[in-house]
C-alpha cells in the first residue's frame, strides 16, 4: 500500500461512515457499503465529495481508483488518472 492510499483510507475512516468498510485492494481502494445504500445518490456526489477530502491529504497525487460496492452493484471512480487513462477512456 502506498502512503497516498493510505492517507485517503484513513481519511475515509475518520468520516465514520456507519457500515462502511474501507479497505486496500492492490493499489486501489475496495469501499463495501450496507446493502441499502442507493449507488446513484454515491456516484452522483462522489466527484465534489472527494474533490473536498482531497485538501486534508498534502501528499503528492497519484492515480487512485475507488471501488464503491453495495452487495448487489458496484462502480469505480478514477481520482487522478494517468494518459493511459484517458486514453482508453
Amino acid at each position: 500500500m502506498n502512503l497516498y492510499q493510505q492517507k485517503w483510507i484513513d481519511q475515509l475512516n475518520r468520516a465514520h461512515l456507519q457500515g462502511w468498510k474501507i479497505s486496500p485492494q492492490g493499489d486501489d481502494i475496495f469501499i463495501e457499503m450496507p446493502n441499502v445504500t442507493d449507488l446513484k445518490l454515491i456516484r452522483d456526489n462522489i466527484p465534489s465529495t472527494l474533490a473536498a477530502m482531497s485538501l486534508d491529504i498534502p501528499e503528492a497525487k497519484h492515480r487512485l481508483k475507488f471501488i464503491f460496492h453495495n452487495g448487489f452493484e458496484q462502480f469505480d471512480y478514477l481520482l487522478n488518472p494517468t494518459e493511459k487513462d484517458l486514453d482508453e477512456g
